[in-house]
């Protein structure tokens, strides 16, 4: 999930609504579905037969690995591809994937069309962003920017919803329905992408090789807080709705309907992220973000407050899977105000790191879920003890700096 900075006003002749409305169906689609619907289906896959409830879970970090490798070859697509065809190809890459898992051939089959779910996951929040934004005034680039995130919300709130409704005709209608959304967003948006490239300003020479120590010892504080932010996140990510389902014994539509609260916090999540740095700055704004998590994803581990409290968690874990995005880039922006043209290596680094950590614990939850007998609560412990220590991470470098 990236976010262009520092570009020249785009050509008046852009339309910046065709372009946001492009870039939220691909985060939609990419993240809000081709990722989230999963865990919606997750208790309806192993209910059904599909698959055992410790393979499905693997399966659903299949997409997480596909994810990082989306991301590592983002860069390599565009440049032996224009940017625009790359996007249409990832949003159709999604809508097939979406009709091969429609049929339970294999766990091989399954395993690799959820990791090429990923992979046009990784590379579409990767690329969509900076090609619209690149093209965009900079009057209007938040509005841009904030549209194109809130497409993350509405795909996971749409996940909830369409779902369960999907699954009264089965889990084959369901992953064809899907697909169905899919292929029609990809055709309303196909000629919403600029043909053009990026200003050539956007592709300056990296000066990151010569920013001062304090930043970079700074960034890669940032970085190893944001990867770890990336492993407090996962728990919510994948088992949040079996917990609900199963583990609490409440059905897929109980699991269904927390989906949806965590859906609208990340409807709302950037917005309210933004305006919470606007008013205390990045670096405040993230203390408080990793405290919050911490917070909310200890929630389900304790037992706190019973089904309000679990409510609660569901909407500020939400909040923060997409809001943390623009807090993290902004602190990048801040590091580097006096080496604008390092910003995009440095932002590289850290969205590489988030999503390296964010499928390894995908993995290792998974494993951790299986070893432990299905216990639900050690996940949301883990989660927790990862934001703790971002927030730790980060306060020893601040004094450190000091």
């Amino acid at each position: 999930m990236h976010q262009a900075v520092s570009h020249p006003a785009a050509p008046a002749a852009y339309n910046v609504w065709r372009g946001t409305l492009a870039g939220a169906s691909a985060s939609l689609i990419g993240i809000g579905l081709a990722r989230f619907a999963y865990t919606p289906l997750l208790p309806a896959i192993i209910g059904a037969h599909w698959f055992p409830a410790s393979t499905a879970a693997y399966l659903g970090a299949a997409n997480l690995g596909g994810y990082l490798a989306g991301a590592l070859l983002a860069g390599a697509m565009v440049r032996a591809i224009r940017p625009a065809t790359v996007l249409r190809a990832m949003m159709l890459l999604a809508t097939l994937a979406f009709v091969a898992c429609a049929v339970p051939v294999s766990f091989l089959w399954f395993f690799v069309w959820r990791f090429a779910s990923g992979l046009s996951g990784g590379a579409l929040m990767v690329l969509a962003a900076p090609t619209i934004l690149a093209h965009v005034p900079a009057a209007r680039r938040g509005f841009a920017s904030g549209g194109i995130f809130t497409g993350i919300g509405l795909g996971i709130a749409a996940s909830g919803t369409i779902v369960p409704i999907l699954l009264r005709q089965g889990l084959t209608a369901t992953w064809l329905g899907l697909a169905a959304v899919a292929l029609l967003l990809t055709f309303v948006v196909w000629n919403g992408w600029p043909e053009h490239g990026a200003p050539a300003h956007a592709h300056a020479p990296s000066r990151f090789e010569n920013a001062p120590v304090y930043p970079r010892a700074k960034l890669r504080a940032l970085y190893a807080q944001y990867g770890l932010n990336a492993v407090g996140l996962v728990p919510h990510m994948i088992f949040l709705v079996d917990f609900v389902a199963r583990g609490q014994g409440r059905g897929v539509v109980a699991g269904a309907e927390f989906w949806v609260l965590y859906g609208i916090g990340a409807i709302v999540g950037p917005l309210v992220a933004g305006h919470l740095a606007d008013r205390a700055g990045f670096g405040p704004a993230l203390r408080v973000a990793y405290l919050v998590q911490a917070a909310a994803v200890a929630i389900p581990a304790a037992g706190f407050f019973g089904t309000p409290g679990l409510m609660v968690s569901a909407v500020l874990v939400g909040a923060f899977t997409p809001g943390i995005v623009p807090l993290a880039l902004g602190r990048v922006n801040e590091l580097l105000a006096h080496h604008p043209s390092a910003v995009k290596d440095a932002w590289s680094r850290a969205t590489t790191s988030f999503a390296v950590m964010q499928a390894a614990a995908a993995y290792g939850l998974s494993f951790v879920f299986s070893s432990s007998g299905g216990n639900y609560l050690v996940l949301f412990a883990i989660g927790a003890a990862a934001l703790v220590l971002a927030l730790f991470v980060d306060l020893f470098s601040a004094l450190r700096a000091r």
